[in-house]
């Protein structure tokens, strides 16, 4: 599993959201959140990180790491 799944996971669980509460705060499918957090899709593009990391209220940084 990458990292950034990892991160993604982990600051989605210190906020208590479900993978569909992100998905719709990111304006994104609960598809490509289920497959980052996965792995299937382990480098998604940068646009839906940010997306994501705007979502979780952290930096891009904090997701790559």
């Amino acid at each position: 599993m990458s990292s950034i799944a990892k991160n993604i996971k982990r600051y989605r669980a210190k906020l208590g959201i479900s993978q569909d509460k992100l998905s719709k705060l990111a304006g994104i499918t609960l598809h490509t959140i289920t497959k980052i957090e996965s792995g299937a899709t382990p480098d998604p593009r940068i646009k839906t990180i940010k997306k994501i990391a705007d979502a979780l209220d952290v930096g891009i940084d904090d997701l790559i790491k």
